[in-house]
Formats: structure tokens, C-alpha cells, sequence
């Protein structure tokens, strides 16, 4: 179990599944036309805070993704990757079962130039790692490859 656990990430020569350049992205927005997405178009979950005890709060995801009953959710910090202990434990918990991986990439989001990356799974974080856009895109690749049944 534990040379699976390491072996999640690990990118092979045959991980490399078809590239889409262009990449197929629903979220298509122009904010000179429409406004500004964050305020025309993001929820204000802080109208939600006082539903949860002490400081718990929602949060956002910044992307997810179910292949075959397995989910990688992105979560994308913009200077140091420092998580806060909450997001920490809840990443923790939620990746627990092994049905969902979380990958959490330090980068620029504005010129998606990217520095490091870390994963939770099966309830471990497992430590920052230097990686370029380049690289991450292949560790994707091969979490994708790892949800094939059979």
C-alpha cells in the first residue's frame, strides 16, 4: 500500500494520453464585455458563514475532476503553498478513502507559471516537490492513468 500511495503521482513514458492544445475549457469568460466574473458570476459564500459553528466557513475549489468514481481536486495557492490547518485537516479527511486526491500547486494563475506541487492521499499530505506547468500536467496524466479499471 505504500509503494501505491508514493506511486500515485510517479509519471511513466506510457502515461502520456492524447494532448488537447487548445484545451477544452467551459469556462470561457470576457470580462471587458461582461464584467468581471467574481462579482457578476461567484457566489458571496460568506453570506453562508453564520450557518456553521466557530470558524467554519466555506471555501472555493479551484477545480475538480471524476474519472471512473475517482476525484483530483486542484487547489491553487499563489505565494508560499502554505495551508491553512483547517483546509489541512479537511484535505486530510477528505482524501482518506482514496476516492479523491487532492493536488495543490504553488503558482502564478494570471501566467499559470507554477514552482510546486503536493498531494493528499489516502489521508497523507505528501510534501511540496519542485515542478513547472510541464511536469504537473504529467503528474495529472498518470493520476489519470491510475483511475483505468482494471
Amino acid at each position: 500500500m505504500e509503494q501505491k500511495q508514493r506511486n500515485l503521482f510517479q509519471s511513466s513514458s506510457n502515461s502520456a494520453s492524447s494532448d488537447n492544445p487548445s484545451g477544452f475549457n467551459p469556462m470561457r469568460w470576457d470580462c471587458e464585455k461582461r464584467g468581471c466574473f467574481n462579482i457578476k458570476r461567484r457566489p458571496k459564500i460568506e453570506e453562508f458563514a453564520g450557518c456553521f459553528p466557530g470558524q467554519i466557513s466555506f471555501g472555493d475549489v479551484d477545480g475538480i475532476v471524476e474519472i471512473n468514481g475517482k476525484g483530483l481536486m486542484l487547489e491553487w495557492k499563489t505565494s508560499n503553498g502554505k495551508l491553512p490547518m483547517g483546509q489541512r485537516i479537511m484535505y486530510e479527511r477528505l482524501s482518506k478513502s482514496g476516492l479523491m486526491t487532492i493536488i495543490v500547486i504553488v503558482g502564478n494563475a494570471e501566467t499559470m507559471e507554477c514552482s510546486e506541487f503536493a498531494f493528499f492521499h489516502l489521508g497523507r499530505f505528501h510534501g511540496f516537490k519542485k515542478g513547472d506547468l510541464s511536469k504537473i500536467k504529467e503528474v495529472i496524466k498518470a493520476w489519470v492513468k491510475k483511475t483505468k479499471p482494471g
